[in-house]
C-alpha cells in the first residue's frame, strides 16, 4: 500500500475520533476515490504514491470547480464548503510551483527542447509536463508556455 493512502487512512481515524466533520467526510471521499481508480479497468491494482496524487489533483480540481460554479449561482455557503474540501486535499498534495519557479521551468523546457514559436507548444509541454506533475495545473502551465512563445 502506498505511504500516502496509507496517512489517509490514518488521518481518516483521527478525524473521526476527532470530530472533525469536514476533514471526515473529505477524506471520505479522497479513498473512495482512490478505491474506484484501483479497481477500475482490466483487474484490480494497488496505486503507486504518484498515482495516488494524480488521483487527488484531480478531486482537489473538482472541488474548485464546483466552489466557482456555486458562487456564480449565489450559493456562496455551499461554494464555501467545496473550498473547505479543498483545502483539506492540498494537504496531501506537494506545495504549488510560485510563479517564479514555473517560469524558471518553463525557460529551462524551451532551451532544452530548442523550441520558437507557438507552434512548438507541443515540444515544450511534452518536456515540461513530467517537471511540474502534481505540483501545476496544466492550464496555468499551458497559459505560462504560450506566453512565453508568443512573447
Amino acid at each position: 500500500m502506498s505511504a500516502l493512502k496509507d496517512k489517509l487512512k490514518g488521518d481518516l481515524t483521527a478525524s473521526m475520533k476527532a470530530r472533525d466533520e469536514v476533514r471526515l467526510r473529505t477524506i471520505r471521499m479522497a479513498l473512495a476515490a482512490i478505491n474506484m481508480e484501483e479497481v477500475s479497468g482490466k483487474e484490480a491494482r494497488e496505486l503507486s504514491d504518484d498515482e495516488v496524487i494524480k488521483v487527488l489533483t484531480r478531486e482537489a480540481k473538482k472541488r474548485r470547480e464546483a466552489a466557482e460554479a456555486f458562487a456564480d449561482a449565489g450559493r456562496a455557503e455551499k461554494a464555501q464548503a467545496e473550498l473547505d474540501e479543498q483545502a483539506v486535499l492540498e494537504d496531501y498534495l506537494p506545495a504549488q510551483l510560485s510563479d517564479e519557479e514555473l517560469n524558471r521551468l518553463v525557460e529551462e523546457a524551451i532551451a532544452e527542447s530548442g523550441a520558437a514559436g507557438p507552434k512548438a507548444m507541443g515540444q515544450v509541454m511534452k518536456v515540461l509536463t513530467p517537471k511540474v506533475a502534481g505540483r501545476a495545473e496544466g492550464g496555468r502551465v499551458a497559459q505560462a508556455v504560450r506566453a512565453r512563445l508568443t512573447a
